[in-house]
């Protein structure tokens, strides 16, 4: 069982007011971290991360269960808070660049990728994952992040609200094909999309079910990742369903073994942390998030 020491904010309902509204009850948030307390053959006392929710994995909790595959040992210079940022937003991304059911890019071989939201926090990890395997690297963000993207790796950055957004990214990148969209609102990915120009292009949005893509130009071929493939169990999102993928688990799993020498070595560096105390601060990191003020930052609850 891990002590969940740290989880960072979803837009999810708490499980209290998912009761409310009839919905079965479940233990949320995707990401925590902690110390193992009784681990079998994993050493007691070694940090861990946990991503999921399945249940019994739940962050929200004093205690979770952990699937050591998709767990890792956090570095001595990563904190605890720090971590519970890593297994969600890292996995999202990796996925997205690597799983052949996304952006499938060659790990041998040069390429650019163009991160609609580089500041968020899978854009961060996408940036820097990107940047490890020599991808050149080409973002959106708000001007005051711009320095924030670029010291994690990004080439070239531009601000996502201006009108000219799309051509100064095709000046600067006029051969770009694949879009990773880490935002998934209601005009990214059209907007993103109009960087192919009259080309082919490949875009994979974050929203399940590949929602807000109806209007991206017609020779955008898209694609949606999901962290769920990280774990050898089917899922379904309303209407969709994503079989269990023993490929994608496997990808996921090769992550969390290089990701203790990653943050060792600084390649990946975790999201900035706001901690808030206890649970009874989730409703307050919930309005925090709903009033938009959670920006370049996690919010991390410690127990």
């Amino acid at each position: 069982m891990v002590p969940s020491l740290g989880a960072t904010l979803l837009d999810k309902l708490p499980n209290w007011e998912m009761e409310s509204l009839g919905l079965p009850p479940v233990t949320l948030l995707l990401d925590s971290s902690g110390v193992v307390s009784d681990g079998g053959s994993v050493t007691a006392q070694q940090p861990l991360i946990n991503p999921g929710e399945i249940p019994g994995l739940g962050g929200y909790s004093e205690y979770s269960i952990a699937d050591q595959r998709i767990s890792f040992r956090v570095p001595a210079n990563v904190s605890r808070a720090e971590a519970s940022s890593v297994p969600l937003a890292a996995t999202t991304a990796w996925l997205a660049l690597f799983s052949k059911g996304c952006l499938n890019f060659d790990r041998s071989k040069a390429g650019s990728v163009l991160i609609w939201g580089g500041s968020s926090s899978v854009g961060l990890y996408a940036i820097q994952l990107a940047s490890i395997f020599g991808l050149t690297v080409i973002t959106t963000c708000s001007p005051r992040n711009a320095g924030l993207v670029r010291s994690y790796g990004a080439q070239h950055v531009f601000d996502y609200n201006d009108p000219d957004v799309v051509g100064n990214i095709t000046n600067a990148a006029p051969n770009l094909q694949h879009v990773f969209d880490t935002i998934g609102d209601k005009t990214s990915s059209t907007i993103s999309s109009g960087v192919f120009g009259d080309r082919q292009g490949h875009l994979c949005t974050v929203r399940p079910g590949k929602a807000n893509t109806d209007q991206v130009t017609a020779n955008t071929h898209v694609t949606d990742v999901l962290v769920w493939a990280a774990f050898l169990k089917d899922h379904g999102y309303g209407e969709f369903h994503w079989p269990a993928s023993q490929e994608d688990h496997e990808l996921a799993s090769e992550l969390f073994e290089r990701l203790p020498a990653w943050l060792a070595w600084g390649q990946i560096k975790p999201n900035k942390v706001k901690i808030f105390h206890g649970l009874e601060s989730v409703a307050k990191g919930f309005q925090e998030y709903r009033d938009g003020g959670v920006s370049a930052y996690k919010i991390v609850y410690e127990i």
